[in-house]
Formats: C-alpha cells, structure tokens, sequence
C-alpha cells in the first residue's frame, strides 16, 4: 500500500514538471512568431519599384555622361536605376545617370552642366556630379541650386583620367570620390525627398492590347544619335542600341536592358552660337511609355520638379526595374522622331 502511494506522488510530481517545462516553452513561441512578423516587412527602391531587404537610405547621386560616340562604351550604366537622355548642343545627346540602389565602381566619361540638368537634379534632390559647364549651369552651381561637385575644381584629385581616351571623352569619378564628394562639400548622404513615380508589382499587370517589339528614336540625321531599343518577350526588357551597336558598360561588358522606355515632347529652342539649347521642363506635354511591349500615349507634368507620365488624370505606373526616359524636342515632335512597329 505504501509503495502504491510512492508511486501515486511520482506520477503527479512528474506531471506537474512536464506541465511547467510546457507552460516555459509558450513564450518562446510567441517570441519567434514576432521575429515572423518583423521579417514580413517588405521595401522598395524608390526609382526602380523593386524589393529590397533594408530600407533605401542613399540619397540619389545623378552623374552627367559623356554620350559622344568616341566616349563609348560609358562606365556605370548598367548601374543606373534611371537615364535621362536629351540634347546637350546641336543634335548631341548627353545622359543623366541616377543612381540611388548601387553606386558602381566608375562612372563616366563626365561631362558638362547645363542649366536644365541642374533643375531636374534639383528636382530629385540628387548629388549632382559634372565635369565643366555653361555659363548658366555654372552660375546655378556657384549659387548652390543643388549640392554638387565639377571637375573643374577637382580635376586629378576626385576625378581623373583615363590614358585609353582624349579630353574631353577620359574623365572619370569612382565610387569612393563620390563619396569623398559628399564629405568635401558637406552634403548630406541620406535621401530627403519622396519621389512621385509609382509601380505594379510585376510585368504580368500591364494589360497587353498589341505587342511592341522595336522602338527607334533619331536626334537630327546622325546615325550614331539614333537609338533602338528591342523588346525581349521573355525577360520583358527592353534592350538598347545607338548607331547600330549595343550599348554596353565597360566595367562588365553587359549591355543595357531596362523596363520602361519614356519619350517626353519638350519645347527646345537654341540659344548661342555653340548650338547650346534651352529646354522647357515645366509645361508638360505629350509622350509615350513603352512597358512590357506595350505602349501607351501620356501627358507629362512637372511635379515637384520631377516629369511624371499621366494618363486619365492619374501618374502612370511603372514596370519595377530600371528607365529611360528621352526627352525629345517639339520640332520635329514625337511622330516624327519615335517610330516604332510590331
């Protein structure tokens, strides 16, 4: 009878510890579906739409590029989450290379300002970078319009040469002198200012009425400033080529593929006799998008300072990944300078 009751008080005591040690184990529970929830929250780069682990912090840094046919292939373009692409003098087209998710390891060949690059950096809040400028340009630089740094100042020191080219197609700035940049003129890292362009989630939301498959866009009648860009159905990219040869990076020889191309019609007028131009970037106007094969005619709107693509009195979205956007003048205009076919 004793042992009966011995044993009675062993099997209730090890009940009771087996209910504690469960009862302890709750709360850890509870801890790892909190580290779930944390887990769950998603960010997306702010030019490009596309997922990211941390929040994006960098502020953008918009680099002036050489586009002169003895300046290709560029450095860094592969890099850029967005292009500008409009003339600099004459027929000439110069880019505006922004980079907000990733700062390559060079970029260039750097060119110079001028005074409608400084207003769309300054619409971005970006870091502005060039390498000389118009007298215009140089005026809104020495005001400090936007934190900058130029060549012209920091020539062999931030920005240096390459023994591959001649001036004025050789001068190059590194990731580190960017950020060197940064420090020297006391211009904040962080990104300030929220960017109004908005995205779907994927390629797959575009609603497809007529495939797209080849955009063409001429500046003047020189072959080297005409551009074609080529739809690929599978990757739902579009790659890019100018006077017939694809445009390539010179850091990893991969060519340029991006997910929208944007054509914004600008009133453009020249204005000395070196050909240099004056461009509208406040009026708006009309324009094309072309995503996922599909195009779509738009009005564009300064907002904020930045040209955004509306239709239906709505911002157009965006496929997530990287842009071009062409700003084209208003003489010839659109029909005659975009062609493009099935």
């Amino acid at each position: 009878m004793v042992g009966l009751l011995v044993l009675g008080v062993l099997i209730v005591g090890c009940s009771k510890d087996k209910e504690e040690k469960e009862v302890k184990k709750e709360p850890e529970k509870t801890e790892v579906q909190a580290e779930a929830e944390v887990e769950k929250k998603t960010y997306f780069t702010p030019f490009t739409g596309l997922e990211v682990e941390q929040k994006p912090k960098m502020r953008p840094v918009m680099v002036t590029i050489n586009n002169h046919p003895q300046a290709r292939p560029q450095s860094g373009l592969t890099s850029a989450d967005l292009v500008y692409e409009m003339v600099a003098e004459g027929n000439i087209t110069r880019l505006l290379a922004v980079f907000q998710s990733e700062l390559p390891e060079n970029m260039g060949p750097v060119r110079s300002a001028r005074d409608y690059f400084v207003d769309l950096a300054k619409g971005l809040d970006a870091f502005y970078i060039a390498h000389g400028y118009s007298p215009e340009a140089q005026r809104m630089l020495s005001a400090g319009v936007v934190d900058n740094i130029n060549g012209m100042q920091y020539d062999g020191s931030l920005f240096q040469r390459s023994t591959d080219r001649v001036a004025p197609h050789n001068s190059y700035i590194s990731e580190e002198n960017v950020k060197l940049g940064f420090k020297k003129v006391g211009a904040s890292l962080k990104m300030q200012k929220k960017v109004p362009f908005s995205f779907y989630e994927s390629a797959e939301d575009v609603k497809i009425e007529k495939y797209i498959s080849k955009i063409d866009i001429r500046y003047g009648v020189d072959e080297q400033f005409h551009n074609t860009y080529t739809f690929n159905e599978d990757s739902k990219l579009y790659e890019r080529q100018s006077g017939g040869v694809v445009t390539k990076d010179l850091l990893n020889d991969e060519s340029v593929q991006v997910a929208n191309v944007l054509f914004f019609e600008v009133n453009q007028s020249t204005v000395d006799q070196k050909g240099r131009q004056s461009l509208d970037l406040t009026s708006g106007g009309n324009g094309y998008v072309f995503q996922a094969g599909q195009k779509l005619d738009v009005k564009w709107r300064n907002v904020d300072g930045v040209l955004v693509p509306y239709a239906n009195d709505q911002p157009v979205k965006l496929v997530p990944g990287k842009s071009w956007i062409h700003l084209v003048p208003s003489n010839p205009g659109l029909a005659k300078a975009v062609t493009y076919e099935p």
